[in-house]
């Protein structure tokens, strides 16, 4: 079995949308700082690098399923084309309630997409930036890695989180959070650096 990266979308692959918006365009979709370089490690490193992200927009009406396709298949070959590769995207189309199995905290996108490309959950990581997305990848089996945006600071994330949305890690920007886990599994990251193309949005 391989082992896989799961990152949430929003706030992690891309700039996240003001509190209560959503990004339904492809012009307000932008890829953050190091997000393909990161990604392009973890394939050399040997990592499936899986897209796992809530998206009531669809539930609201705001945009469709296919119109979301269509954003993430454009996502795909942008990063693609920095020689980032990610190897499948998962999404929950469904609003808070009622409850489904899919929608994050819940493990169902992980648990799909360990099914689909034979990952092995316990040597896996979930890097999100929200409490959710921690217990999502530790409802899975996963160890996890929480992205810190703004002024948020790593001991106020922690005590801001209960037991089970604790992350292994905490970092400041996306290459950071590689490094963490590279740092853990044991992988050289000098041995694996060389710099992708520039994403242009």
């Amino acid at each position: 079995m391989s082992r896989a990266v799961f990152l949430d979308r929003d706030g992690v692959i891309n700039q996240n949308p003001p509190e209560g918006d959503y990004v339904v365009r492809w012009e307000d979709f932008h890829v953050l700082p190091g997000v393909a370089e990161g990604v392009a490690l973890l394939n050399r490193a040997g990592f499936a690098v899986i897209v796992v992200t809530n998206q009531r927009c669809i539930a609201k009406g705001l945009m469709t399923a296919v119109e979301l396709e269509n954003m993430h298949e454009r996502m795909t070959k942008l990063l693609a084309a920095s020689g980032a590769i990610i190897n499948g995207t998962f999404y929950c189309p469904h609003e808070i309630e009622p409850v489904c199995d899919c929608r994050k905290p819940a493990p169902g996108m992980l648990l799909s997409a360990a099914r689909l490309h034979g990952i092995d959950l316990s040597a896996s990581w979930m890097i999100g930036d929200s409490d959710t997305d921690i217990e999502a990848g530790k409802n899975a089996g996963c160890k996890t890695v929480r992205l810190l945006t703004g002024d948020e600071a790593p001991d106020k994330a922690k005590c801001a989180s209960g037991p089970t949305t604790h992350a292994d890690i905490t970092a400041r920007s996306f290459l950071e959070t590689i490094r963490g886990i590279f740092e853990r599994e044991g992988v050289a990251i000098d041995s694996l650096s060389s710099t992708p193309a520039a994403i242009q949005d």
